[in-house]
């Protein structure tokens, strides 16, 4: 197993403006993310005090998160809060820190309505703050319904079968929830496509595509990564990226379809 190096950090700011749409704020918890999944786009966040090293190989611990967000939430007009944008909030750490949990706390109380995104079946844990919100969203992220290539990808992370089931246990006890399919990655996301809605069909109120998104370095760890365990891929993969390719409109394609015969609400992110 690999050791992952934590660190305890005090933050200056925790709940920060978003551009992300449907959301107000974010709050990271955490710098850095156990999971070290290969194709995350936060890998950028290495620059802070963790330049050089791999990415899954660091952890940061906002230490004073709960009590920054207790003396920022008071000047704040309530809106809703996304937790996280650039780590998990339920990566195992959190386990031992509790740190979303205390601010889970700290946004029920102030009113703030939520939106909680994570690969971990850790989230059931709070299941009994999430549904004291008057308005919370959960979401679990599942790129391919293959464990290969979830063991590929999300090293680290909750086995597929257990984030589906999760999603239902949460949708019973009456939270809304959402499977967000990404990033797509060419020629293996679309790998049991159809079983994986099925799957989905009767544990989530909204199904999220978004396409794979190459900025700060990921690509290449995705290379190494597609060279390794599907070599006969990469040419055919990086054609798919390319500008001119179709790739992306035919799923996007095949996904509506999908979505319309089993009557699944679904949306887009490009």
């Amino acid at each position: 197993m690999r050791l992952v190096k934590v660190g305890l950090r005090r933050c200056r700011t925790i709940l920060s403006p978003s551009r992300i749409g449907g959301v107000d704020y974010a709050v990271n918890p955490y710098i850095g993310c156990e999971h070290g999944c290969v194709y995350c786009y936060a890998r950028f966040m290495s620059r802070l005090g963790h330049k050089g090293e791999e990415w899954g190989s660091f952890v940061d611990v906002k230490v004073n998160a709960p009590q920054r967000l207790r003396a920022e939430v008071r000047g704040r007009k309530p809106g809703r809060v996304l937790l996280s944008s650039v780590t998990d909030p339920y990566q195992p750490l959190e386990r031992r820190f509790k740190l979303t949990r205390s601010l889970l706390r700290i946004l029920l109380e102030y009113g703030y309505p939520i939106v909680v995104q994570t690969k971990s079946t850790l989230v059931l844990r709070d299941i009994d703050l999430l549904t004291r919100f008057e308005e919370c969203e959960v979401g679990f992220t599942i790129t391919t319904i293959d464990e290969r290539v979830r063991r590929v990808f999300e090293p680290r992370s909750s086995p597929v079968p257990q984030r589906i089931k999760a999603l239902g246990e949460l949708h019973d006890v009456g939270l809304s929830t959402y499977a967000f399919i990404g990033p797509l990655l060419p020629h293996l996301s679309e790998r049991g496509l159809p079983e994986l809605l099925d799957a989905l069909s009767d544990r989530v109120d909204l199904i999220i595509f978004d396409r794979l998104n190459i900025r700060y370095g990921n690509l290449q760890p995705i290379l190494r990564a597609l060279r390794v365990n599907y070599p006969k891929l990469v040419d055919s993969f990086l054609e798919a990226l390319s500008p001119t390719s179709g790739y992306y409109r035919w799923i996007k394609s095949w996904a509506v379809e999908l979505c319309r015969e089993r009557g699944l609400p679904y949306d887009f992110c490009y």
